[in-house]
């Protein structure tokens, strides 16, 4: 990805964290949110912000399965400088509901936008998609730990 086209979309996930911190939705700091399969959802992003999170992300164990994020490390968030929208937006607060739908649709509407303004192609899949397709290497002697290539 391209620096301004960066910054293009950093610009988004800076708004969305600015309209969550007005909105102020509550967080009970369950890690509902990053047990996809435990809690019926799954995450899915934009090609865009797999990029941005993989550039990031600490090392995690592959293959990648549908029950939960790899980032998620006693109950706390190992990536949370490159965690994509659906991470920045969902909160388990029944007063957020509707407000989160559509700060979601806007927010994705915009990385629409700047695929075809740079004319990248759009996909969007599930988080297990993006982390097991990104090109790894071995870090340390278990041979399972991966990161995307640099």
């Amino acid at each position: 990805m391209n620096a301004e086209l960066r910054n293009k979309v950093l610009a988004v996930y800076a708004e969305v964290d600015a309209a969550i911190a007005s909105a102020k939705p509550r967080c009970d700091a369950s890690g509902r949110c990053c047990k996809f399969v435990e809690w019926g959802h799954r995450l899915y992003l934009s090609h865009f912000e797999a990029e941005l999170l993989l550039e990031t992300a600490p090392a995690y164990a592959r293959p990648v399965g549908q029950e939960g994020c790899p980032f998620q490390i006693d109950g706390l968030c190992t990536a949370r400088d490159g965690r994509p929208l659906g991470c920045r937006i969902y909160f388990c607060d029944p007063n957020f509901q509707e407000p989160q739908y559509e700060l979601t649709e806007r927010a994705l509407g915009k990385l629409k936008r700047l695929a075809e303004e740079y004319d990248t192609g759009w996909e969007y899949a599930s988080l297990q998609h993006f982390l097991n397709a990104a090109p790894e290497r071995v870090i340390g002697g278990d041979g399972r730990r991966a990161l995307p290539m640099a």
